[in-house]
Formats: structure tokens, C-alpha cells, sequence
């Protein structure tokens, strides 16, 4: 049973995936796929968490092997909005001082310095 579902926003500077439902160790192998493509066209990357319910461990190693390769590549991946039960487990585990977490991701993108310019095509 899917309980996560995602959607991409490509932009000529960043890519913004926004997370919906839950996110647990069912999911955690086709976002980390959608995560990787994502991060192997642009390093840069938000992933919008404000539409997340929950979150596990294994998809909160997900986020963490993408940021390792968006890093590698020259970028980083950032989180924006993350909220309830999200943030906390954010909190309990102190990954929210390991990632650049931001309330928006009109604030990730200002903070980080990436315009949001349109993908052209």
C-alpha cells in the first residue's frame, strides 16, 4: 500500500519535491529513485515536507544519502516546511541542526540564494 506520493517542480536553478502522506519504508525506494534522478539533473534540491504526515528512519536516511550526493555534486539539498509529527522526529533524532531546515520554500530559496526561475521549454 503507497501512503506517500510526490510531486516535482523543475526550475533552471533548483528542483523543489514536495512530499504528501507518509512516508515509511514502503515508499522509501521510489522516492530515494525520484530523490537521486532528481539530484543527478540539478543538485540542487528542496524537498518540500509541508504536506508530510510522518516520516521514518528509512526515509529519513533517504534524504540524508541525496544530500550527500547533491553535495558531491556541488549542491545540497535543503528542507522546507516540515510540520507535526515531521518536525518532531526531526527534533528527537537532531537532524533538524544536520540539514538546512526552512519554514518555506520561498525562505530555502532566499536563504541558499537560488532564484526561482523557471525551467524554459
Amino acid at each position: 500500500m503507497v501512503t506517500a506520493d510526490l510531486s516535482t517542480r523543475e526550475y533552471v536553478t533548483h528542483s523543489v519535491v514536495a512530499l504528501h502522506g507518509e512516508l515509511d519504508l514502503a515508499d522509501a525506494a521510489s522516492v530515494m529513485a525520484v530523490l537521486a534522478a532528481a539530484a543527478a539533473r540539478n543538485p540542487r534540491i528542496i524537498v518540500d515536507l509541508a504536506a508530510l504526515e510522518f516520516i521514518d528512519c528509512c526515509a529519513l536516511a533517504v534524504l540524508g544519502r541525496v544530500r550527500v550526493q547533491a553535495r558531491q555534486n556541488g549542491g545540497d539539498l535543503l528542507i522546507a516546511a516540515p510540520r507535526g509529527q515531521v518536525r518532531r522526529i526531526l527534533d528527537l533524532t537532531g537532524l533538524i541542526d544536520v540539514f538546512s531546515v526552512h519554514a518555506s520554500v520561498g525562505e530555502a530559496l532566499r536563504t541558499a540564494g537560488w532564484p526561482p526561475v523557471l525551467a524554459a521549454g
